[in-house]
């Protein structure tokens, strides 16, 4: 019998002969890519900037958000602020939380451009501190209170299919450890490679590729038959 997630795939995976192990990363990460939309507009200090010069390149807006300036600043949040809400969220399954680690980098952002060489990409970049900053948060227990969610719980039944697929999905993601979960999200959802993800958290390719695996084994055990 197959899993009762497995009937709602993407339609490009509905009778996929992929394998299941295949399968698994390719669903959450359809999952991850329809949760969280865009990141809400400008708030704050940054909701009276002006929205991006289109004649002004990067490279100035960087320079002179570099030297604290707020114009700058804003520029770059209107531009990024999104990307970076995603990827937190994709880390964190929270969405408050990843509300937390947008504005801890880009209150953190003047100081941490000057560890940006200018010779990659700055959207790579961001992404890497984006990362750190969320596995940060998560490490030092700085996370908003959760409901817990529960296997048993009576008020799935009545949950419209798609809610209950989703709390699968996110409970399945939650129980996997924090090495396992950000190694998934880094290599199944964002696109890193495993010598990328070694460099971001400081361990071997080799440590990457065994805790996808693990990742991955145990996701096929939580949203598989029981």
């Amino acid at each position: 019998m197959s899993p009762p997630w497995r009937s709602s795939l993407p339609l490009f995976l509905c009778g996929s002969p992929y394998p299941l192990c295949l399968c698994v990363p390719l669903y959450v990460f359809f999952f991850l890519s329809q949760q969280h939309g865009k990141y809400p507009a400008p708030c704050g200090i940054y909701s009276v900037m002006p929205l991006p010069n289109e004649s002004t390149t990067l490279a100035d807006v960087l320079l002179r958000a570099s030297s604290g300036s707020t114009d700058a600043l804003a520029e770059l949040f209107h531009e990024f602020s999104a990307q970076v809400n995603r990827v937190a969220f994709r880390l964190t399954l929270s969405a408050d939380d990843a509300e937390d680690v947008v504005q801890d980098v880009f209150v953190g952002l003047p100081e941490a451009l000057d560890a940006f060489s200018g010779s990659g990409s700055f959207d790579a970049w961001l992404r890497a501190v984006t990362v750190r900053t969320a596995l940060m948060r998560l490490r030092a227990g700085r996370r908003h209170d959760a409901v817990a969610i529960r296997a048993g719980d009576s008020s799935r039944a009545s949950a419209p299919d798609a809610v209950v697929e989703r709390l699968a999905i996110e409970t399945a993601l939650a129980a996997l450890p924090l090495d396992l979960r950000t190694v998934f999200v880094l290599r199944d959802v964002e696109g890193y490679t495993h010598a990328e993800i070694g460099r971001m958290l400081g361990i071997r390719a080799g440590t990457s590729e065994v805790r996808l695996h693990r990742a991955r084994r145990r996701l096929r055990e939580l949203l598989g038959d029981k």
